[in-house]
């Protein structure tokens, strides 16, 4: 599997593309859908799917845009549904003005029993993960773990010398604890590709992470 990043908007959230055999799987489709679009043609990709780490406007912004001239998926855990309602306001609120946005249409993806599982077996296409819940900086966060790949895709609940905020009013600091304790329990070398900044693997962030409460 191939993984492209591209740090987009003015946020510069980490919209990753993921290629097997011409087909392509983004995680959080960010923003500058214009610039993602071409991009696929550009690289004569087919879009099967678009999974979101967690609904905050600068990780799904693009993804409405994207919808209308491809008819594909966004999948988002359903905690985070509420969000997708104030991407207008939001927006506003950490850019300064309103844009222009189209609401994506979004999908469930399967949550299992909370405590049971520290990954939901998904699978679209050819690409096989788990969705792990990993609330705390949203109610709806996840993660996305490839294990054959050894990679994971974090959102904004794990960074390189970096955990997510919990300042927010549908945040919650324990359960973020909680998520980041059952992360830093998967094999030491996994790669860890966050909502921003560069990657790092989960070795290095062992010691460090849970210091920061």
């Amino acid at each position: 599997m191939k993984i492209l990043c591209f740090s987009l908007g003015q946020l510069q959230a980490n919209c990753y593309f993921l290629i097997k055999n011409g087909e392509c799987l983004i995680i959080d489709p960010a923003d500058e859908a214009s610039f993602i679009l071409e991009e696929l043609q550009r690289r004569q990709l087919k879009l099967i799917g678009m999974l979101a780490t967690h609904g905050h406007f600068d990780h799904i912004i693009a993804a409405g845009e994207i919808q209308l001239s491809i008819k594909t998926p966004l999948f988002i855990s359903s905690e985070d549904r509420f969000l997708i309602d104030r991407l207008e306001e939001t927006a506003e609120y950490f850019l300064g003005f309103t844009p222009n946005i189209i609401k994506p249409t979004p999908i469930n993806l399967p949550t299992g029993e909370a405590g049971q599982l520290i990954g939901v077996k998904c699978k679209i296409a050819n690409f096989e993960f788990e969705k792990i819940p990993s609330p705390g900086h949203t109610p709806g966060s996840c993660c996305y773990s490839f294990k054959k790949e050894g990679v994971i895709f974090t959102g904004d609940t794990l960074f390189k010398q970096g955990i997510g905020r919990y300042d927010f009013s549908y945040s919650n600091r324990n359960e973020l604890k909680k998520s980041l304790e059952k992360l830093l329990k998967i094999p030491k070398d996994t790669i860890v590709y966050p909502g921003h900044g560069e990657e790092t693997i989960i070795g290095n962030e062992k010691e460090f992470a849970l210091t920061l409460f």
